[in-house]
């Protein structure tokens, strides 16, 4: 109905209160922080399976398909291994599995926590980390890391 202004009735009903939001806030910060725990809970999985049974024993993994097909490592290779030893306290022995991921497992972290962090505050994930200008460059030392750990010379490099 209009009032004495000719103006429509809801427009001149005044704002809802801001705490009328609060509920639809939450679950939105709820459904977004539904990423991360679903990442922390299959992490979590995968690494109490390669902690049990152990990728050092053959027959209880698949082989690497990439290691399979032209006999060379791929970036990934030796990464159960890795998890597992660590898993069992044995440090040394997992970096020398895949130094690459091992030295890289403190940036998985940073950047779990930091989609995290806000997905709980509600702001959209932006990390330096994740722009072009980082990524081109990683992904290049992925490609060099996958090329040297297959050369004669850099067989401390394999798994």
């Amino acid at each position: 109905m209009d009032d004495a202004t000719g103006a429509p009735a809801h427009a001149t009903q005044p704002p809802p209160h801001p705490r009328a939001s609060a509920p639809a806030e939450q679950r939105l910060r709820r459904r977004a922080l539904a990423g991360p725990g679903i990442v922390l809970a299959a992490t979590a999985a995968g690494v109490t399976l390669v902690s049990v049974v152990d990728p050092h024993e053959p027959g209880h993994y698949p082989t690497c398909p990439f290691l399979w097909a032209t006999g060379l490592y791929c970036p990934g290779c030796g990464g159960m291994r890795m998890v597992n030893s660590l898993t069992h306290g044995r440090v040394w022995e997992a970096f020398g599995l895949n130094p690459m991921v091992f030295l890289l497992l403190p940036v998985f972290a940073y950047l779990w926590a930091r989609w995290t962090a806000c997905a709980a505050k509600g702001v959209p994930f932006a990390s330096a980390l994740v722009r072009p200008r980082v990524i081109y460059p990683f992904l290049g030392l992925i490609v060099v890391y996958w090329i040297v750990r297959n050369l004669p010379f850099a067989h401390a490099l394999a798994p």
